[in-house]
């Protein structure tokens, strides 16, 4: 399906579901952009998820969304419980519009849903030359080091700088050695997943999704992996006023109420301390793709140029609309 066509049709789906049409917008939006960046996991296979969560009444539509001022660098932002993408878009806003007054925005959400990909609203902040750091927890899904039920999130983190050239540095990745979306389309394909990612409930490894699903996510790197989704958790979910500590709501099996997610956007001029910060950049990249690479690697790619390359190929393109996801757009229009 064409972009725009497919953007006024899930607008259209999220204004029948009593968001304002400037709210809808912003939702289409994001999940286009997560199809066209080929991130699927974060794209229209979630639009049924958003919408039944609306109709249970754990995402608030119509929001009252209160911004609170701490000083000219720092806002905190109560999301009144919205959906994810309104609360962050307004978020990363914020940020930017704080760093470029002082040189630094920090702005803390609470009350807030999934909100789709981080790079996303990283993104928004390094085309106005700004260094960007995004984090945000999510629903139980890794066990923390030494325990045998999961509690941490799989809890992304965002790191983004420009680089003096059209493609940003956006390094974008879950905690986990793979995000909970891929899993969730594994298990509702019958696809199988890859080895070393995840353990059923008896703590034996897997590739069945859905006995992932009700498992533990392993993370990256062991422990550290472990230390780093706790840490997301504290930055997102106890600094800001988030839940936290494994309360964060399933989106797609838990509507006893909201997630409450918490997210914390750290935004900062590029030439803060250095003036000549995109000669040092391009130097710095310079220098590592200039390295003696492995047999069969073309470039050293840094992070962000892979999913730019696909946008760029997939812009112009058709999105692929599955069979699955065309079957939640026919159910969510029938409804309407």
């Amino acid at each position: 399906m064409e972009k725009n066509k497919l953007k006024k049709l899930i607008t259209k789906i999220f204004v029948k579901h009593k968001l304002s049409k400037k709210h809808a917008i912003i939702c289409a939006e994001a999940l286009v952009n997560a199809e066209l960046v080929g991130a699927p996991s974060h794209g229209l296979s979630r639009l049924k998820m958003y919408c039944d969560r609306i109709n249970k009444k754990v995402i608030n539509p119509r929001p009252k969304i209160k911004i609170k001022r701490i000083s000219q660098s720092i806002t905190h932002i109560d999301a009144n419980n919205s959906i994810g993408f309104v609360a962050a878009d307004i978020g990363i806003k914020k940020a930017i519009e704080n760093a470029k007054k002082t040189g630094i925005g920090l702005v803390g959400i609470k009350n807030s849903g999934h909100y789709g990909l981080s790079g996303y609203y990283a993104e928004q902040a390094v085309k106005k030359n700004l260094i960007t750091l995004v984090f945000t927890n999510a629903p139980p899904a890794i066990a923390p080091h030494g325990a045998l039920k999961s509690l941490f999130g799989t809890n992304p983190i965002c790191f983004a700088t420009p680089t003096n050239s059209k493609i940003p540095f956006i390094l974008d990745t879950s905690v986990s050695m793979i995000n909970r979306g891929k899993i969730r389309i594994a298990a509702r394909t019958g696809k199988k997943i890859p080895e070393g990612v995840a353990l059923d409930i008896f703590g034996k490894p897997t590739t069945d999704a859905k006995k992932a699903l009700a498992g533990v996510q392993l993370p990256i790197a062991g422990y550290r992996g472990s230390g780093l989704a706790w840490m997301v958790d504290i930055l997102s979910g106890v600094f800001t006023g988030g839940n936290h500590s494994g309360k964060v709501k399933d989106p797609f099996d838990d509507f006893t109420g909201p997630q409450n997610i918490g997210h914390l956007f750290i935004v900062m001029k590029a030439n803060l301390f250095m003036k000549n910060f995109n000669q040092r950049i391009r130097e710095n990249i310079k220098r590592i793709k200039k390295l003696p690479k492995l047999k069969g690697v073309k470039e050293i790619l840094y992070p962000g140029q892979s999913k730019f390359n696909r946008y760029k190929k997939d812009y112009k393109n058709q999105i692929i609309i599955t069979e699955n996801i065309s079957r939640d757009i026919s159910l969510l229009l029938s409804k309407l």
